[in-house]
């Protein structure tokens, strides 16, 4: 499940990041935002309800949703002031740095039972930059341009390049 809705973010990340390069329009990638916030909750709930349940992929897709359906509310409203918007990114950013340590160092003995894996570790840490840079964006202190790029750039380091290599290969690059 996890898989099919990494895919499904990606199809959100590189429209906006286009958008945030000077491409395209709000209100389509608003829509796009919106309704990749609602299936990333979804997925989050049935990882979170499934026969074997997944609560650590649940507790951490369910926070990404949230936030792509905030994202989405502002581009399709016309929010003005993003500082609310760069708050819960700054939030999901420190989610994204606990999940870098935990899959950087692994907890076999604890609920979630985390291996250490290091592409998940550096996806983490990649996405806990990128959502510090969307708080720092929403602050006007960081460029749109820079968040843009990065977005296209981990469109494929962090969600494609792993789904497809789990996919094809069964494991990570690395």
């Amino acid at each position: 499940m996890t898989l099919v809705i990494l895919v499904a973010i990606s199809m959100m990340w590189i429209p906006v990041g286009l958008f945030f390069l000077g491409s395209g329009d709000a209100k389509t990638c608003g829509m796009m935002t919106f309704s990749v916030g609602i299936i990333t909750i979804i997925g989050g709930i049935l990882n979170a309800i499934a026969p074997t349940p997944n609560l650590w992929d649940a507790t951490i897709l369910i926070p990404f949703g949230l936030l792509y359906l905030v994202i989405g509310h502002a581009l399709l409203w016309g929010v003005e002031n993003m500082k609310s918007v760069g708050n819960a990114s700054l939030m999901l950013s420190i989610l994204c740095g606990i999940y870098c340590i935990a899959n950087m160092n692994g907890y076999p003995a604890g609920l979630a039972k985390v291996a250490p894996v290091p592409y998940l570790a550096f996806m983490f840490a990649t996405f806990a930059v990128l959502t510090a840079l969307v708080w720092g964006n929403c602050y006007g202190k960081i460029s749109a341009k820079l968040v843009g790029g990065l977005l296209i750039v981990l469109t494929f380091t962090g969600l494609i390049v792993p789904v497809f290599s789990l996919f094809l290969f069964g494991a990570f690059p690395f």
